[in-house]
């Protein structure tokens, strides 16, 4: 006899205590990642008050799981109801007319943070994309520097900016920088030339490969307007 699976229910679907933890967290401005980890220090002896942030995710943007509300969505510091939907493997194209290096080549002192200089960039954009800032994170202190970007955010500017900032810094910290595929990183090679610095490129779609810039510019975003 064939049996088949009963659908379960979606952990956050039932109003209750647990429910009631993750959205009163999301709407004073938590990430998910905050609200699990805050759910398992407020409780520790309570294994029912506990639940992963890709559950969190789900309930957010499934809608036919029922879960958390579309307001309770808008309070994700990335103010987005749904998540984005990414590009075939097939439909990519390389970025950059100059060769980039992966994040697969990037030395072992540099993934296990032994040794400080290496840094984590990327540009938090305002409304409109009119306006931006960058931040560097150093991986192994976790120090954050911000890149003053008044006129505009073009390959050039991001570039000249991004060489002021590491010229403050004496050469030992000067190692590597990790960013994602962003466009404002065309001339990376550039930049490379004049700092001294490897840049490495994180895959499409893996914000987790630069995780402490992305955690920072998080917080970052409560702040700036």
């Amino acid at each position: 006899m064939t049996r088949r699976a009963r659908p379960k229910t979606a952990k956050l679907a039932c109003p209750g205590p647990l429910h009631d933890y993750v959205a009163h967290g999301l709407r004073l401005g938590w990430s998910p990642e905050q609200v699990c980890s805050r759910l398992a220090a407020d409780h520790p002896d309570d294994l029912e008050m506990r639940v992963c942030q890709e559950t969190v995710y789900q309930s957010i943007y499934l809608q036919a799981r029922g879960g958390l509300k579309r307001e309770v969505a808008r309070a994700l510091r990335s103010g987005r109801a749904h998540r984005k939907p990414q590009k075939k493997v097939d439909e990519r194209r390389p970025r950059f007319r100059d060769p980039m290096i992966n994040i697969s080549e990037r030395p072992a002192e540099v993934e296990d943070r032994a040794v400080p200089g290496h840094w984590e960039g990327d540009l938090i954009m305002g409304a409109g994309n009119l306006s931006a800032i960058g931040t560097l994170v150093e991986r192994a202190t976790r120090f954050v520097m911000l890149v003053h970007l008044p006129e505009d955010h073009t390959a050039q500017t991001v570039r000249d900016g991004l060489i002021a900032t590491m010229a403050k810094l004496p050469e030992a910290l000067r190692g590597s920088l990790t960013w994602d595929q962003g466009i404002e990183m065309a001339l990376h090679k550039s930049f490379s030339e004049a700092t001294d610095m490897d840049v490495y490129f994180c895959d499409p779609h893996s914000p987790w490969q630069r995780g402490s810039n992305e955690n920072t510019n998080g917080l970052l975003r409560q702040y700036f307007p």
